[in-house]
């Protein structure tokens, strides 16, 4: 099944791994005792469970939900909704609910993720993108080592600039993760630049990998998917948004209409999901996080550079790993695919996603479609045809899809 060389690697990345496994287990426990707090703190019950129909006024279930995300997060209110259909939708609520006509966002990582890049619309002309609604944008560009540039962010805040956004994953890009104290300085620079301007944070990969979250440290809102970290693995969908009242209020009008904002939203799907995905979410994060690592120390003994590496500290669930051809990309993914509990039999082909400016390549035979924090690899087709391999509900299919993956660039070397 595996070449010998593979098992050596395993065995070896394996002892080298051990003493890397300690923090992730940690953060494991103390997120779940934040969240088991935070569940005891505002009494859930299975009454909370029961779905609604229709307008949904007064849904005990989903008030209940949101009160929850705000405590754990630290937050004065949380909006958490199956309605949203990605991060990228939920990320876009945000940004179209406060952001109006005449003002700027400035990105301070240089350019974000590409199905935001859309959103904003400033590459090229996206009907009903920001740039359509007279909203301008602007990027401070990385220094040359992948790290926050604070003078450039200083050159792009002016008068204007209503929000900053912050993308605390890599994306498609080889730059360091933000690590929570990354946030808490790049907030607090903005502040000392234009007091009154909005800290969005993109948290998507990154929620429960530290002790603190953004909004503990200065972020004024952030967003995410369900069907990442803080879903657990049991969210079927949706996304959720958390921060200071006024911010979650407005996003909410632009999610459902103004005046009615929060008030309105059947939960059409189980409630108990969410709330037991979000009980999980702690250790399904940790099997990922001890996934990555694995991941780092395996793929380096192979010869590849990865990102981060084995003893670099983590901000979120992803391991990219530089590929360098278009053929060992795609025998990735297909080896992911080949050890995925879910259409295993399928081969990932690269193809004109929606959003994306290259062609993009994804595996995920995941039980729920697309969901990250289940096992998946992607990458987009262009140089240095990186592959970005996040999540894993258990750290043994973890171990064994990358030593999958593994051998299907090794098959295609020996030309099988």
């Amino acid at each position: 099944m595996f070449s010998e060389k593979i098992l050596q690697a395993r065995d070896e990345a394996l002892k080298e791994c051990q003493p890397y496994f300690v923090c992730p287990d940690k953060m494991a426990e103390k997120n779940t005792l934040k969240i088991l707090n935070a569940m005891r703190k505002v009494k859930v019950s299975e009454a909370h469970f029961n779905t609604s129909s229709g307008y949904a006024y007064d849904d005990i279930g989903r008030g209940k939900l949101e009160e929850l995300y705000a405590w754990v997060f630290k937050t004065e209110a949380a909006l958490v909704r199956t309605h949203f259909v990605s991060g990228t939708h939920t990320l876009a609520t945000v940004l179209f609910g406060i952001l109006r006509p005449g003002d700027e966002l400035t990105a301070v990582m240089g350019a974000p993720y590409d199905t935001m890049r859309t959103v904003i619309g400033h590459e090229k002309d996206i009907p009903g993108s920001l740039k359509e609604f007279n909203i301008g944008y602007r990027q401070a560009e990385l220094t040359e080592d992948g790290h926050v540039d604070y003078e450039a962010v200083r050159r792009c805040i002016n008068e204007k600039t209503k929000m900053v956004l912050i993308q605390r994953s890599r994306g498609y890009s080889m730059r360091p993760t933000l690590t929570v104290k990354d946030i808490e300085n790049i907030c607090g620079f903005v502040k000392n630049v234009k007091s009154d301007c909005i800290c969005f944070v993109d948290n998507c990969y990154g929620e429960f990998i530290e002790e603190r979250e953004p909004t503990e440290v200065g972020a004024d809102i952030i967003g995410g998917s369900l069907i990442k970290n803080p879903g657990g693995g049991l969210a079927p969908t949706g996304g959720y948004i958390a921060g200071r009242k006024k911010l979650v209020d407005l996003a909410s009008y632009r999610l459902t209409s103004p005046g009615m904002g929060a008030e309105l939203g059947a939960s059409l799907s189980n409630n108990r999901l969410l709330f037991q995905g979000l009980f999980l979410a702690p250790h399904v994060v940790a099997q990922a996080v001890k996934s990555a690592v694995f991941a780092a120390a395996f793929f380096s003994r192979l010869g590849y550079n990865v990102r981060p590496d084995i003893n670099d500290k983590r901000g979120d669930i992803i391991q990219a790993i530089e590929l360098k051809t278009r053929e060992k990309l795609i025998a990735f993914c297909r080896g992911i695919q080949k050890y995925s509990p879910v259409d295993s039999f399928a081969a990932p082909e690269p193809w004109d996603m929606p959003g994306y400016t290259d062609q993009v390549i994804m595996a995920a035979g995941t039980f729920i479609q697309g969901a990250s924090i289940e096992l998946s690899a992607d990458g987009p087709m262009r140089s240095p045809y990186a592959v970005y391999m996040q999540g894993a509900l258990t750290f043994e299919h973890g171990v064994i899809a990358a030593m999958g993956a593994a051998q299907e660039m090794e098959n295609i070397k020996n030309g099988k």
